[in-house]
Parts: C-alpha cells; sequence; structure tokens
C-alpha cells in the first residue's frame, strides 16, 4: 500500500493515545473528529457495530483496538480482538467495513480484505529486514515467515451499500491493521507499541 502503510500506522495509534489522554472512548473521539467525512465514518461505525465495540473482554489479557483510513478512494475501517500474554500477540478476530463506492463484485471484495490481513500479519508481528555489513540477513522465508495458517484469526468482512462509483480494494486492506492491532495490545496490557513489527518482549511484566 505504498506510503499508506505506515502512515496509516502513525496516524491512527497517535489518535489512539488522544483519545485515552482525553478519557475519551477511541470510536467516538475518531467519530468526533469525522463529522465532515460521512464515508470515514460510516465504515467505522459499521465496523465497530459489527465487532460488539463497548463490551467487556471476557480474558484478562485480551482487548480490542480499533483503526481507519482512507486510501485510493476507498475508505476501510477494522477492529482487532488480540490476546497478549507471555510476550506472544494472537489475533483471534478481525471485522473490517469497507466502502469501495458500487460492489462490483462482492465475493472479491472479501477476498482482497483476507487476502490483506494473511499478507500484513507477519509483518505486523515480527518479520523485519535487517542489514550487516551492508548485506540483507534475511536470504529466505525461513528468516522472513509468512503467516501460518494457524496464525489466521477470523476475517468478517463487510460492505457498505453505495452508488458512487466504484474504487479499487486491491491495497487499502492492509494499512489499518497494525494500528488496529497495535491498539488492541495497548487495550489488552496498558502499555503502547510504536513500532513495527510489534514486540510483546520489551513490555514490563512480558
Amino acid at each position: 500500500s505504498v506510503g499508506h502503510t505506515h502512515t496509516a500506522h502513525d496516524m491512527e495509534v497517535f489518535i489512539d493515545e488522544l483519545a485515552h489522554a482525553a478519557g475519551s472512548d477511541p470510536v467516538a473521539y475518531r467519530l468526533s473528529l469525522l463529522t465532515r467525512a460521512p464515508r470515514l465514518s460510516g465504515v467505522l461505525k459499521l465496523a465497530a457495530e459489527q465487532a460488539g465495540w463497548g463490551g467487556k473482554p471476557s480474558e484478562k489479557g485480551r482487548g480490542l483496538g480499533v483503526a481507519v483510513h482512507e486510501s485510493f478512494g476507498s475508505y476501510v475501517a477494522m477492529v482487532a480482538d488480540v490476546t497478549a500474554e507471555d510476550a506472544k500477540v494472537k489475533v483471534n478476530r478481525i471485522v473490517a467495513a469497507v466502502d469501495v463506492g458500487v460492489a462490483v463484485n462482492p465475493d472479491v471484495i472479501r477476498a482482497q480484505v483476507e487476502g490483506a490481513v494473511g499478507f500484513a500479519l507477519s509483518s505486523v508481528l515480527r518479520n523485519r529486514i535487517t542489514l550487516k555489513d551492508g548485506v540483507v540477513q534475511e536470504k529466505n522465508f525461513d528468516a522472513y515467515e509468512p503467516t501460518r495458517m494457524s496464525e489466521m484469526p477470523v476475517v468478517e468482512v463487510h460492505i457498505v451499500p453505495s452508488t458512487a462509483a466504484p474504487t479499487g480494494i486491491g491495497e487499502p486492506g492492509v494499512p489499518v491493521i497494525a494500528p488496529a492491532i497495535s491498539n488492541a495490545i495497548f487495550a489488552a496490557t496498558g502499555q503502547r507499541l510504536r513500532s513495527l513489527p510489534l514486540d510483546l518482549s520489551g513490555l514490563k511484566g512480558a
């Protein structure tokens, strides 16, 4: 998703911090800033509603995080349900809402968002490129591991009905994944991770 990946992560983690500093619910805080952005607020409301936002997690170390972003003329919000314990993160569920204008092929839209989660999850949780003497150390997928099927969360994709001109969904599903998970980790642990990949080993008590 080109620059949208790190741009969305920085913005949405920062917005989440502002919401908590203001003592405001993260969804309500975002909606207060989006009064002139009906399509962004629309996907945010839909994702929050479908995820059951506002309920209390049933388990210790479990939390919900949210993020919303526009890229390439498309609007995507995600709520991540994660469990953070023993210096590990398990993503249990991703609820996404997308507004791409007229949904020409809803099955393809859902598949693209599901694929975006699978594609990005390993980069969010573990993968990085490291250099030694100017040489990249990760030479193959044994050191740069793709997401395994066993790691995939439940992914729900909800499409906003629209009569607007159709836009794209090939890349817009990616940028909101990292900040949604990062914000969920904060909700679960009370501690912030501000850089990628998200590494719990440095958290207090991890």
